[in-house]
């Protein structure tokens, strides 16, 4: 009955969150801009009404009395390792000061706001004093959650549990390590016609193609929803509502089409939960006050960028729906075969904007914003230095110059929101994919069913060895299980060596 006690009280928490992500995710697609104020105090109501009952005496001793009613138990017991989690989270959550919080909260919505508005103006200096309040916000949570090496490892490990900025940097070598000498094969190689990316598409259209592919992949669109938003996103309130949005842009084809897939990746992880732990401890990140299934955002991104370019980006499968979308833009398409649009969709050419980025150059860009991130955190750069450092770090990863704040420092919600620390997680989610994926291949009907274009199998794989167990397993966890090792670079280098082998070798 304790326990029982312990998951009906972390429910009312996670109803109080999933009401927060409603309202957050209704704030960046459907709410008037007049409404940011008060949309702004009822986030920061819900978060503090959700930090009171995680931190106070009541929740306390309802952990302790499931606790005793659970000595017994195996260490391994799915409740011990839910009040374990809940416990060491709600620890966590609790060194950070009320009132930091409340105002973390209130300034997330205002700033999406200013965000959107000074991107859309080109206007740094409008979202600069918003930005050095959040920076100094998020230092004094990192001062007061504590850390043993760099103040940036306790806002990684708020996305990424046990990552830090000393373990990142040797990944990040690593990876530079193989990515650069990639880099320079693909870009002394003939260049591949990209032109005609660049022709009027009807954004409905690509919308219904987008939507359709996501759908056969199995995102469930009874469970979930398409909209539009400045910067894509996938938000979940119950496993049974998951929502998706992408950017669509008329003049270029590949972004609103690839996002849409990233996102459905997400959305895929959320609704492939169990049942058994999508009300418990492991759907609340108490850290981040926020709802959210996955084991941590590095472990959502493997599922986004797996579907995005593990699937969306291959040959086999553009060879196989090449045609739907020829039939839905004729005219644009008529003089373009599948394997040139196979090649434009993964020309290797460095670019400014991050999302659109290419697979060999992708993870160059996080390794840019982390380091920028890591000097913020630990005071070595002011918010009014970050246009020119960021063009800086352009020029020296990428060899281009950045013309405008809109296409440089600005093109970002993250830090609007508050969420410093969250940029390493997309590399680290590539090098998830890359050991997810290449075992995958080797289950039964995997390599097969994508072949032919039948993707149920490898989100049956998928599900039966990341999505059900939500947060009840750590990611190394995870991957240890599904793979038989933790963290490990060489099979996403492998990807991409092959990847650049076949675009420029035939």
């Amino acid at each position: 009955m304790s326990y029982q006690n312990f998951t009906r009280e972390i429910a009312r928490i996670n109803d109080l969150l999933c009401a927060a992500n409603l309202l957050t995710w209704d704030a960046r697609v459907m709410m008037p801009p007049g409404g940011v104020g008060s949309r702004a105090h009822q986030l920061a109501t819900l978060t503090d009404l959700a930090r009171g009952l995680a931190t106070g005496e009541a929740m306390a001793r309802t952990i302790d009395a499931a606790r005793a009613e659970l000595q017994d138990a195996a260490a391994d017991d799915p409740r011990v390792k839910a009040v374990a989690v809940a416990s060491g989270g709600i620890a966590v959550l609790s060194r950070i000061p009320a009132g930091l919080l409340l105002e973390a909260a209130e300034l997330k919505t205002k700033g999406q706001a200013v965000w959107a508005k000074a991107r859309a103006e080109n206007a740094f200096a409008a979202f600069a004093p918003l930005l050095t309040r959040t920076v100094a916000i998020q230092r004094e949570i990192a001062e007061a959650i504590g850390y043993d090496d760099h103040p940036y490892d306790a806002m990684v490990a708020g996305f990424e549990p046990g990552m830090t900025w000393r373990r990142l940097q040797a990944l990040y070598a690593d990876l530079k390590t193989g990515l650069l000498p990639l880099l320079e094969t693909a870009l002394a190689a003939p260049r591949p016609r990209t032109d005609f990316l660049e022709r009027r598409f009807p954004i409905p259209e690509q919308k219904r193609f987008a939507r359709a592919v996501a759908e056969r992949m199995g995102y469930d669109f009874s469970r979930g929803r398409l909209d539009d938003t400045v910067h894509p996103f996938e938000t979940s309130f119950t496993r049974e509502d998951v929502r998706i949005t992408s950017r669509f842009d008329e003049r270029w084809l590949p972004g609103g089409l690839f996002a849409v897939w990233h996102e459905a990746g997400h959305g895929m992880y959320e609704q492939g939960i169990d049942p058994a732990f999508s009300r418990s401890a492991f759907t609340t990140d108490f850290v981040n006050l926020y709802a959210v299934g996955g084991a941590s955002f590095g472990m959502h991104e493997s599922q986004s960028r797996l579907w995005e370019n593990r699937v969306g980006r291959t040959r086999r499968f553009w060879e196989l729906h090449y045609g739907e979308l020829r039939d839905v833009f004729p005219d644009q398409l008529a003089d373009v075969s599948a394997e040139e649009f196979w090649r434009a969709v993964n020309v290797s050419q460095p670019s400014l904007i991050r999302v659109e980025a290419d697979e060999t150059t992708y993870d160059l860009h996080i390794i840019s914003r982390s380091e920028i991130e890591a000097a913020l955190i630990v005071g070595d750069v002011a918010v009014e230095d970050l246009p020119a450092l960021w063009a800086e770090k352009v020029k020296a990863s990428l060899g281009l110059d950045v013309p405008s704040d809109r296409l440089g420092v600005l093109q970002d919600v993250h830090w609007s929101s508050g969420m410093i620390g969250s940029f390493p997680t997309y590399t680290l989610g590539n090098v998830m994919a890359g050991q997810l994926f290449e075992t995958a291949l080797d289950a039964p009907g995997v390599s097969q069913g994508i072949d032919q274009g039948d993707y149920a199998p490898l989100k049956t794989w998928l599900t039966d060895n990341v999505h059900r167990f939500g947060r009840s397993l750590t990611p190394d966890e995870i991957l240890v299980r599904a793979t038989g090792r933790g963290l490990d670079v060489s099979p996403y280098l492998r990807h991409l060596t092959a990847k650049v082998g076949a675009m420029h070798n035939g």
